[in-house]
């Protein structure tokens, strides 16, 4: 999760939305890939940490089939995009660090990734994924730290108008401290 955290952080002096991923081998525990946002850079709204990870993962090990052995390192939980593709291309576990309410897809605003409700009352299904349903998601690892990273972020990004498209309020709430 430091290798992530490091990522994000280079992400966030390019003025990217701070997010850093990194996979690990969970028998051999080698790094196997890693990445950051990247959608301002790319001009890709797509270019997530994870969505990019699942690709150069696939690639690196062979084929997607063999994602199946690895865990992503995340620094905050997963929007619905990217939890859709790691359950389509079955990443064996997930760990990530701060909840994000207002676009998580781990029961903040949707829960998509686990069988039980971990949060999205009276929103999401109570079942498991068809492909995945023991897919190990844990959250809340430094999860001060990356929330911290990304409250900055926007606070920096308020005030210095980084992108003059009026950066709204509502995305101070977007990352809070929490998890698993």
């Amino acid at each position: 999760m430091r290798r992530a955290l490091a990522l994000a952080r280079e992400g966030a002096r390019e003025g990217e939305v701070p997010v850093g991923a990194v996979l690990v081998d969970a028998e051999t525990r080698a790094v196997v890939g890693e990445a950051r946002n990247a959608c301002e850079q790319s001009g890709d709204p797509t270019a997530h940490a994870e969505m990019t990870l699942i690709r150069e993962g696939a690639k690196t090990l062979g084929g997607w089939r063999a994602l199946q052995k690895v865990r992503m390192y995340i620094t905050v939980e997963p929007c619905a995009m990217c939890a859709g593709a790691i359950l389509q291309s079955r990443v064996g576990g997930v760990t990530y660090g701060a909840k994000n309410p207002s676009l998580g897809a781990d029961g903040s605003w949707v829960a998509m990734m686990r069988k039980e409700d971990v949060g999205a009352i009276g929103r999401a299904p109570n079942r498991p994924h068809p492909f995945m349903p023991e897919l190990d998601v844990r959250g809340g690892v430094l999860a001060e730290e990356c929330s911290a990273l990304m409250s900055d972020f926007f606070k920096r990004r308020r005030t210095m108008g980084s992108y003059g498209d009026g950066v709204s309020e509502d995305e101070t709430s977007l990352i809070k401290v929490g998890g698993d």
